[in-house]
């Protein structure tokens, strides 16, 4: 325990080997604007024990807005006083605080804002900042948590913060600064990183639009299927939840099993995979629609059992077995057969609500493993019989099957490569931040 303890103390002067734990408290920690960002950013600081000075335009009419505490003043005031200052402003706004030049210079700026659209060329906002206050050091950070996380602390929403700057010694201090929040710094190296963590918030519900539209694709394929192999009735619907999620499981490894193939055969992983960082992209978004069918064939199925069908045929059932005079209608192999059925779908669906990085967690190859034992067990010994290829059509669990069981022996014979261990997934560095805003 005592190594262990060792080893933390460390790694921390190791990081941050120039900027003592002591210096957080003597300076004020500044914060420029008074909306609720910085309400709850305040409130957040001073439940740190940091001195807090906020710089209003109007301090008398903004006082009463935050904690018992809070020093509120001028924005002139925050600025000669704090050495890091949160600049909690909108970006139109920045030119506003071209007075304070003077006051700004040497000190710590750290932007807090948001895009509301995706950015591919512009500069950043703190690009922006930045070039308005060459004398000031400019930090990305924070950006990535919403007032709620703040306010009520890190066990409400994201622990990471992701921090980006071209000075190194200001990186550390406000690094250091998140870790006695209670969130863990994630460095993202220079300035120029700024742009993907300002469009990091916006990647979660855009991205879905692809892997919902592929979903929709997938279920009337195999709906259409399904109507061409025989009667169209609601449970076909249940059918096809599953075998749309596990098809679009399997897609998320594909690419990354193609790369790594190709990578095999040139010999090297240094030459660039083809759209990588797109593929990656669409594949880390499918886990939301593919959560989202699981649950939904889970809910259908508890629902069946409830409808008169089920009941009909229970009815049946046992009306055939009086005719035929049978005591008992127990059949082994059945009842193995649908317990371990039942039992790898509760798991598949317990799994993969924990595998959201599907595409580097190893949580979603053992979905995927567990998924197909999952198809695998409900069709059985009904894909060797010939009755059931009706106009000479396999069932549809065949289908669906057959690419989980493809990438999962192509994982299989990567594991077994001699090169392939020591080897990254050449997806894995391409994939956004969608996961860890």
């Amino acid at each position: 325990m005592c190594q262990v303890f060792c080893v933390l103390v460390l790694s921390l002067v190791v990081c941050f080997p120039d900027v003592p734990a002591c210096d957080l408290k003597s300076p004020a920690v500044g914060i420029l604007g008074t909306g609720d960002f910085s309400r709850s950013l305040a409130h957040r600081l001073l439940a740190c024990g940091l001195r807090v000075i906020v710089g209003s335009r109007s301090p008398d009419r903004n006082a009463d807005r935050f904690p018992a505490g809070v020093e509120v003043s001028t924005q002139r005031d925050a600025a000669a006083q704090a050495h890091v200052l949160f600049v909690a402003l909108f970006p139109d706004h920045y030119s506003s605080l071209a007075a304070l030049k003077g006051e700004l210079a040497g000190k710590v700026l750290v932007d807090v804002s948001n895009g509301t659209t995706l950015n591919r060329s512009r500069p950043s906002n703190a690009e922006e900042l930045a070039a308005l206050f060459p004398e000031s050091s400019v930090v990305k950070g924070f950006n990535v948590l919403s007032a709620w996380a703040l306010l009520n602390g890190p066990r409400d929403g994201s622990r990471q913060v992701l921090i980006c700057s071209d000075d190194f010694q200001a990186k550390n201090r406000v690094a250091l600064l998140a870790r006695s929040m209670g969130f863990v710094p994630v460095d993202m190296g220079c300035l120029s990183s700024a742009r993907d963590i300002e469009n990091a918030p916006l990647y979660l519900f855009p991205s879905w639009g692809s892997p919902f539209l592929c979903a929709v694709c997938l279920f009337f394929s195999f709906y259409i299927y399904n109507f061409f192999r025989g009667v169209l009735l609601p449970y076909m619907v249940n059918e096809t939840l599953p075998l749309v999620s596990l098809v679009m499981l399997a897609l998320v490894y594909l690419p990354g099993l193609l790369a790594a193939g190709l990578q095999l055969l040139r010999g090297t992983k240094y030459q660039h995979f083809p759209c990588g960082s797109t593929v990656g992209y669409v594949c880390a978004s499918s886990w939301p629609p593919q959560l989202l069918l699981c649950s939904m064939h889970a809910l259908y199925s508890l629902c069946l059992l409830c409808a008169s069908s089920a009941r009909y045929k229970l009815l049946n059932a046992a009306f055939k077995q009086v005719r035929l005079g049978q005591e008992s209608s127990w059949m082994e192999q059945d009842v193995w057969r649908m317990e371990l059925y039942l039992s790898f779908g509760i798991v598949a669906l317990g799994v993969l609500s924990f595998a959201s990085d599907v595409v580097s967690s190893g949580l979603g190859y053992a979905a995927l493993s567990i998924s197909t034992l999952h198809t695998l067990t409900f069709g059985w010994n009904r894909a060797f019989d010939p009755g059931q290829y009706e106009f000479y059509l396999p069932p549809t669990f065949v289908l669906a099957v057959l690419l989980p069981c493809i990438v999962l022996l192509g994982r299989l014979a990567l594991a077994l490569h001699p090169e392939s261990r020591t080897w990254s997934n050449p997806l894995r560095h391409h994939a956004p931040l969608l996961h860890k805003a």
